[in-house]
């Protein structure tokens, strides 16, 4: 009888250790595919995060819009702004102008233009030794003077039925007084012009007559 009751306990207990071993072995199954689970999830990130990445996103989107129609396609030049169509027969096209001045006394005139209304000289022409031509630039201006040759007589008068208008962004008013300073003299002070600008006159030292004018 006692050989039977041992046997008994020991099915019992055996029976207990399986249910427990089965119970353990569930467990951690469950931890294992739950840890599983947390890692393939997508991380949620906080309010504040997401409120700031919303905020970014179309900032985002337009530089980059911005970049890359700034920059064509790798491989490809951007396209060329169509020509527009010339008149026919094409008409003149002038990308520069300038007065050339034969004058009485070329050194004088070098001087006044000069010294008086502020030319530079950038080159000269001689002749034996004597002056005979000058380039004279002011910004983008450019005045030629020449010594006169007196072939077609010494009485000619100069400068009539002309005028030499020129545009500036300097302020007239002071470019006349320091003029005057230097020893120039107005023919026309600085005077507002009913079609806009502001502008005065003078005369050179043969008679040519040059305006100054700003709101050309």
């Amino acid at each position: 009888m006692a050989g039977k009751k041992k046997s008994k306990k020991g099915k019992k207990a055996a029976k207990k250790a399986k249910k427990e071993a089965r119970t353990a072995a569930k467990r951690a199954a469950a931890g294992t595919a739950g840890l599983a689970a947390r890692k393939a999830a997508p991380k949620v990130a906080p309010q504040g995060v997401k409120k700031a990445v919303k905020k970014a996103a179309p900032r985002t989107a337009k530089r980059a819009a911005r970049r890359s129609a700034k920059k064509p396609a790798a491989g490809r030049k951007p396209p060329r702004p169509a020509l527009k169509t010339r008149q026919e027969p094409e008409s003149l096209r002038l990308r520069s102008a300038g007065p050339s001045f034969t004058v009485n006394d070329i050194e004088k005139s070098l001087a006044f233009y000069r010294d008086v209304l502020g030319f530079t000289l950038k080159e000269r022409w001689e002749q034996d030794g004597a002056l005979q031509g000058v380039e004279m630039v002011a910004g983008s201006v450019t005045f030629w003077l020449g010594q006169d040759d007196w072939k077609k007589g010494r009485d000619r008068v100069k400068g009539l039925g002309f005028r030499m208008y020129c545009g500036t962004s300097q302020d007239v008013d002071a470019l006349a007084q320091r003029i005057k300073a230097a020893g120039g003299t107005l023919t026309e002070k600085p005077t507002d012009r009913p079609w806009g600008g502001r502008d005065f006159a003078l005369l050179d030292p043969d008679g040519f007559a040059i305006t100054i004018a700003n709101g050309m």
